[in-house]
């Protein structure tokens, strides 16, 4: 989880090629790219959505997830439309935490390595939330 502060995808992805041993042929027939475009792509720190979606269908692991995961624990929580006018894009609520950030955030606990006061102050996680986490998972 710590990564996610900083992603680097194209490590990522080669990191789970490597663990799936995929051949390059096959990660060239299925992307359309040539071994060096592969292989620059590993290097990259961000790629194209459409990329990282082909990676995601070849790989079956949701890449996307893990910027989301990043916009949970770093993202400021969003105040009121400033403009007053509603957006007609879909909105998300912020607070739908998985199971692998709860893991986390106690296992930061467990290890001392965080307070409470500090989990809530540096992911603006809710004191009754993590209170609530903390009585369910320790």
């Amino acid at each position: 989880m710590e990564n996610l502060k900083d992603i680097h995808i194209g490590a990522l992805v080669y990191e789970l090629v490597n663990e799936q041993d995929i051949t390059m042929s096959r990660i060239c027939r299925f992307l359309h790219s040539t071994e060096n475009e592969i292989l620059e792509m590993y290097s990259k720190k961000s790629l194209d959505v459409e990329i990282l979606l082909k990676w995601s269908k070849l790989l079956k692991y949701d890449f996307f997830r893990l910027y989301s995961h990043h916009l949970i624990l770093y993202a400021p929580i969003a105040s009121q439309n400033k403009s007053g006018v509603q957006s007609k894009l879909p909105q998300f609520r912020k607070s739908l935490y998985t199971r692998e950030i709860i893991d986390y955030m106690m296992e930061l606990l467990q290890n001392k390595q965080k307070t409470t006061k500090e989990i809530i102050n540096h992911y603006g996680i809710p004191k009754s939330t993590l209170n609530k986490w903390i009585s369910k998972y320790r």
